[in-house]
């Protein structure tokens, strides 16, 4: 465990920077909001907005982002059990978080995760919405620490892992046309 000590050293330090400040409070009330968006039921609601607005490409968009889901859930679920990272709030009394997460761990964020699959799905079936959704994904990432619920790798990884799910829903996706 010694080789992850400057991780934990660095990610507790950022979210005492994050957390704080004077302004904390005011800035947890619009990180709950970014991060309401990033709710999983939104998802499936934009999937289907998106097919049946657009029936061709919009198809396609829906399975990717189901079968990415089907990937990144499993992964995540794994991955949170098995390594049962506190969350910031239980490592030190300095830190508090703003919202009770759904569930015990940390590590990886669910809500980054979900955001930057479906910023990259969007982005390569609607190229010209991809800066706008990873902006999107990148303050749904933020938000978590913001709100002391997650800490900058979870954050991350989370972010990687989003990623690559899509990216492999995508490739299986494409297969079938």
């Amino acid at each position: 465990m010694r080789t992850i000590e400057p991780i934990v050293r660095m990610d507790l330090a950022f979210s005492l920077f994050c957390l704080q400040h004077r302004f904390n409070t005011p800035v947890a009330k619009i990180s709950r909001w970014v991060s309401k968006t990033g709710d999983g039921h939104l998802y499936l609601v934009l999937e289907l907005v998106i097919w049946y607005m657009d029936d061709v490409v919009g198809r396609f968009f829906f399975a990717a982002a189901l079968l990415a889901f089907a990937i990144e859930l499993p992964i995540y679920w794994l991955t949170k059990n098995s390594f049962k990272r506190r969350r910031p709030e239980e490592f030190s009394h300095l830190l508090q978080a703003f919202i009770t997460p759904s569930d015990r761990y940390s590590l990886p964020s669910g809500h980054t995760a979900a955001a930057f699959l479906m910023a990259t799905i969007i982005g390569h079936f609607y190229p010209s919405w991809y800066d706008g959704a990873l902006i999107w994904a990148l303050l749904i990432g933020v938000s978590r620490i913001l709100l002391g619920v997650h800490f900058l790798t979870d954050v991350v990884i989370g972010a990687i892992l989003g990623v690559f799910a899509a990216h492999i829903s995508i490739r299986y996706v494409l297969t079938l046309v």
